[in-house]
Parts: C-alpha cells; structure tokens; sequence
C-alpha cells in the first residue's frame, strides 16, 4: 500500500486555485502572443456590435462578401446572421470560426 498526502479543500478554495491557474495561463499565452486582445476602443467596438459575428468579420478586414464567399454561403445569409435575423447551422459557424482564428462558442450570442 502506498502512502498518498492528502489534502482538503473547501469549493471555494478549489475554484481559487482554478482560477489562479487559468489566469496564469492567459498571463503567458499574452505575453508569448498566442492569445489576441482587444484595445479599449476594440471592447467598445465588440459590445455595440449587433453581433459576435459582425464584429470579428470587420474586425479581421473581411468584407461580407468575401467571408461568405471563403465560407462557401450566400452574403445575404452572413449579413442576416451579422444582424441575428438568421441563426446558421453549426458547421456553418465552424466555418466562419476557421476564417476568423476564433472559437465557434465565440461567434454566437449567448441566448
């Protein structure tokens, strides 16, 4: 039989410990440029945005047009979607997400 060290925790210290790792994760990932920011102005960009969606489209440079045609769909549904008019289909989005170097997650509103 081995002898094992323990140790207990409440939740709340677990999740302290969660998220001090996380946040040194992201502190690295920053620092080695793996991980994009946003500047102030890009925040206030991302948060008056209609969407997810339209703000990373514009946000990489890419007219509607150009991101629908790299994605395989019609600019019309990509300016409905851009508007939450048209919610897309999952490997649609997956799509956009590969274009954009961003998470799919990312791309939709929360509900």
């Amino acid at each position: 039989m081995t002898n094992l060290d323990t140790i207990t925790l409440t939740r709340a210290e677990y999740e302290d410990l969660i998220d001090a790792r996380d946040h040194a994760v992201a502190t690295r990932d920053i620092a080695s440029g793996a991980m994009e920011t946003l500047t102030g102005a890009e925040v206030d960009a991302y948060l008056t945005a209609a969407t997810p969606l339209g703000f990373w489209r514009r946000h990489r440079g890419l007219t509607q047009a150009a991101l629908a045609g790299r994605v395989g769909m019609a600019r019309s549904s990509l300016a409905q979607a851009e508007t939450g008019r048209l919610r897309l289909k999952v490997e649609i989005y997956a799509r956009l997400a590969k274009v954009l170097r961003f998470r799919s997650e990312d791309l939709v509103e929360d509900a």
